[in-house]
């Protein structure tokens, strides 16, 4: 788990030339922390090519904290505004300032993982992460100690919600016959949104297979308007129609409309599959 999350800080923070060999020793005075999630200062034109922060905060703090009141300050500042965009209460908290400052593991662990979690929510933890703790206590009678058990992130044993590409391979699978009868709910359903750019959609399989109305239906479904230099308005080859298709399965998945692979190459839609075809359009609607 330490090496993902280290890993994955110097993925964010490689274009500021850091690089993050310990958890602990790194990241306890808020100087990483900082870099990570606190907006970039003087931004000139071609910073907007690389990656962007995690958070982007306006973090009212030292750039490099000398002194430790200084780091333990500015560490507060940070945390404070992590638990503040995450919604948590103080109760809630998993980590404290004194904790991390005292560069404790899992202390450190969980704040990331809670970071990770909200900013990349598609990032893939790992899952069911524990950590084997001993804690020890002086009394009179000499040391004891406790063997106990921290969770880092949850467990994913419950099978999730079915995705909606398996509700229509049930669906189908269960009355074949409806097919046709979804098609023209589909198809209904494109029209009325293709048809605000005064298109009219009356055979799904040979209009969806250069994925040109495809990519017009996301415009509308997100709201945008795709430039015309991206895509191939008129594709007179396979390549290009694969080119289209492609292009709107990519926009599929980063619209959040598309969340499981459904034919990630998209040769169902260019080769006409008429229950694929079907499948694509119950997804996206």
């Amino acid at each position: 788990m330490g090496w993902f999350l280290i890993d994955w800080i110097n993925t964010n923070l490689k274009h500021e030339h850091i690089m993050v060999k310990s958890l602990e020793q790194d990241l306890y005075d808020g100087l990483v922390l900082h870099h990570l999630l606190g907006k970039p200062l003087n931004v000139g034109p071609m910073d907007s090519l690389g990656p962007k922060k995690l958070g982007s905060f306006n973090l009212e703090v030292e750039k490099i904290a000398l002194t430790e009141r200084k780091q333990r300050l500015k560490l507060a500042i940070i945390l404070k505004t992590v638990s503040s965009c995450l919604q948590l209460e103080d109760s809630e908290l998993k980590w404290s300032v004194d904790a991390i400052f005292k560069k404790d593991l899992i202390s450190t662990l969980h704040l990331l993982v809670a970071i990770a979690g909200h900013f990349q929510p598609e990032l893939p933890i790992p899952s069911n992460v524990h950590v084997d703790v001993i804690i020890t206590e002086c009394t009179s009678d000499g040391v004891k100690t406790e063997n106990a058990v921290e969770q880092i992130t949850k467990s994913r044993e419950t099978p999730e919600d079915p995705s909606k590409a398996e509700v229509f391979d049930e669906l189908l699978k269960r009355a074949p016959e409806k097919l046709d009868a979804i098609k023209e709910v589909l198809l209904k359903f494109v029209n009325k949104h293709v048809g605000k750019l005064g298109l009219n959609v009356k055979d799904a399989d040979s209009q969806f297979a250069d994925g040109v109305i495809l990519l017009l239906l996301i415009g509308q479904l997100e709201g945008y308007f795709l430039n015309l230099g991206d895509f191939f308005l008129n594709p007179g080859s396979i390549s290009e129609m694969v080119h289209n298709v492609k292009l709107a399965i990519d926009l599929l998945v980063d619209g959040g409309l598309l969340n499981t692979p459904v034919d990630p190459e998209g040769q169902s839609l260019y080769e006409k599959d008429y229950f694929a075809l079907a499948r694509w359009g119950w997804v996206m609607s």
